[in-house]
């Protein structure tokens, strides 16, 4: 029975099937595999200022992607992703907060202690790298929607979607930060540290203008 449990005597009716949610999740994760803007900033925040702060702006981007689906399920995202003006303001905005995180992060120095006691920053900043994001909107407007069942109710299915597209993401998110955050010893060199930190931020950079061209319409 597709869709369906049975405890007892009563039967409930699931939003999605089994082969369906499968087939979102192993999507959802190949998509999160792809580097991008939250991949290349959690290896630099992870790397530079220690696995707290790396976890903290995990929390902020499970945050912003869970708001963003959660507009998304009731047609704000798609009013966006079809008004030209809010896209491209959304748009720009997110490039231009790319590029400041990169110049951030080449012209600051590392301070891991301070960096694990001010995590509420990088959470922050975490959440506003993801609500600036049109491509999150985007994929949840034309990503998310093919997985939909036409003949169940939709917002019970596009919530369950959104839920599992955060728990990937943050699966993959976190797992960065373990990886980047071992360097952290090797890094304890401050001419080693300054390296690593500028290639990074440098990378974050080329990938904000990435981004840039990438979402041009």
């Amino acid at each position: 029975m597709r869709g369906r449990r049975t405890i007892g005597t009563r039967r409930i009716e699931l939003p999605l099937d089994l082969a369906t949610l499968l087939s979102f999740t192993l999507a959802s994760l190949l998509i999160e595999l792809t580097p991008g803007p939250n991949m290349t900033y959690l290896a630099l925040v992870a790397a530079s200022d220690g696995r707290r702060a790396g976890f903290a702006t995990v929390a902020g981007v499970a945050l912003g992607l869970g708001i963003v689906g959660l507009v998304a399920a009731f047609g704000v995202a798609e009013i966006i992703h079809n008004s030209t003006l809010l896209y491209e303001g959304l748009r720009w905005a997110g490039v231009l907060f790319l590029l400041y995180l990169a110049w951030e992060g080449w012209t600051t120095g590392t301070d891991v202690a301070a960096a694990g006691q001010d995590r509420g920053r990088y959470f922050r900043r975490g959440l506003m790298t993801n609500l600036l994001n049109p491509k999150a909107a985007v994929f949840y407007v034309a990503v998310l929607p093919t997985f939909i069942d036409a003949t169940r109710p939709v917002l019970p299915q596009t919530l369950t979607l959104t839920a599992v597209y955060v728990a990937v993401a943050t699966f993959v998110h976190a797992a960065i930060v373990l990886l980047a955050g071992a360097l952290e010893p090797f890094l304890n060199d401050p001419r080693r540290e300054r390296m690593a930190r500028r290639v990074l931020s440098a990378l974050l950079a080329a990938v904000a203008i990435w981004f840039g061209w990438s979402t041009a319409r």
